[in-house]
């Protein structure tokens, strides 16, 4: 079937009324991008597109709650950009469930989130929050070319560190170490000043938080 055949077959099976049936098709092909492809055979279609079908004939009736198992599944990463905003933008006015293993589209689409590991909640809330109540700290990495055993001495010495270990090594006296500072401090400034008072150099320097993957490891390895 034609796209625009399709989605008039399944307004008719979901008992839209005639008169809104040709507004109700123009609705949700506005909304999902279909408009390209309206006149072409389903089965010719891409993957990203072939999804954007699958969720126009599933809002066709205008539910009140919409569920999706692996929305993202097989897309290249422009089609997962693309079906991520799609499920924002209906998820402004409708309620989306679905079921995903990759935690970067719960993290960037959901406001709530349900772990669970053999049947069982482990874990429910924002994806900040569970992040937050799984223990998740900072992670200040840094570059440094100097001493390995004495630059990593100064750096245990700083003020609101919790702990320093080496990391890796990049090439001859340049070492790369993790620091975890104490909650809600920012140590770079500190860190930067640190280093070069001892006449040290900086080659590399950023902070990272534990990922929402991290936490659904630790909660169900």
């Amino acid at each position: 079937m034609r796209v625009y055949e399709y989605l008039k077959f399944v307004a008719e099976i979901r008992g839209v009324e005639k008169d809104r049936v040709k507004e109700r098709i123009a609705s949700v092909v506005g909304s999902c991008g279909l408009k390209q492809v309206i006149r072409k055979p389903i089965e010719e279609l891409s993957k990203g597109f072939r999804q954007r079908v699958g969720l126009a004939q599933a809002i066709m009736h205008e539910p009140d709650i919409l569920i999706l198992d692996e929305p993202t599944t097989g897309l290249d990463p422009n089609q997962i950009v693309e079906i991520r905003d799609l499920i924002k933008k209906i998820g402004e006015e409708k309620t989306i469930i679905f079921s995903t293993h990759i935690l970067s589209e719960v993290s960037a689409t959901c406001d709530r989130a349900i772990i669970i590991n053999n049947g069982k909640i482990v874990a429910e809330g924002s994806p900040e929050n569970l992040v937050k109540q799984a223990g998740g700290k900072e992670i200040v990495y840094v570059k440094v070319r100097g001493p390995r055993d004495a630059v990593l001495e100064k750096l245990k010495e700083m003020e609101n560190v919790e702990s320093v270990e080496y990391k890796d090594k990049e090439a001859e006296s340049i070492f790369g170490f993790n620091i975890v500072p104490k909650a809600g401090v920012d140590i770079r400034e500190h860190l930067s000043i640190k280093v070069v008072k001892n006449g040290w150099n900086i080659y590399e320097l950023y902070r990272e938080s534990v990922s929402l993957e991290d936490v659904f490891m630790d909660l169900t390895k």
